[in-house]
């Protein structure tokens, strides 16, 4: 076992270069800088990302996470 916490651990990998695979909504949240109140109306309009489900905890991918960038940007593209 080790002693590190999580965050000590994420820290670690984070320096070795080696990315999150998955991400929290709290971390998801903070990457795009907003609340988690904002994120679960975003989630009510179907407007959230994509989540991975685990038992009661909620992932997020970086493959979803690019998914809904893209479309977000997308909706807010001025119409030709």
């Amino acid at each position: 076992m080790t002693d590190k916490t999580k965050a000590e651990l994420a820290a670690v990998l984070e320096a070795a270069g080696i990315p999150k695979r998955v991400f929290s909504i709290p971390i998801f949240c903070a990457r795009h800088d907003f609340s988690e109140g904002f994120y679960r109306k975003l989630r009510k309009l179907g407007l959230g990302p994509r989540e991975t489900r685990v038992l009661d905890r909620v992932f997020i991918t970086p493959e979803a996470e690019t998914e809904w960038l893209r479309e977000r940007e997308a909706a807010s593209a001025p119409a030709a």
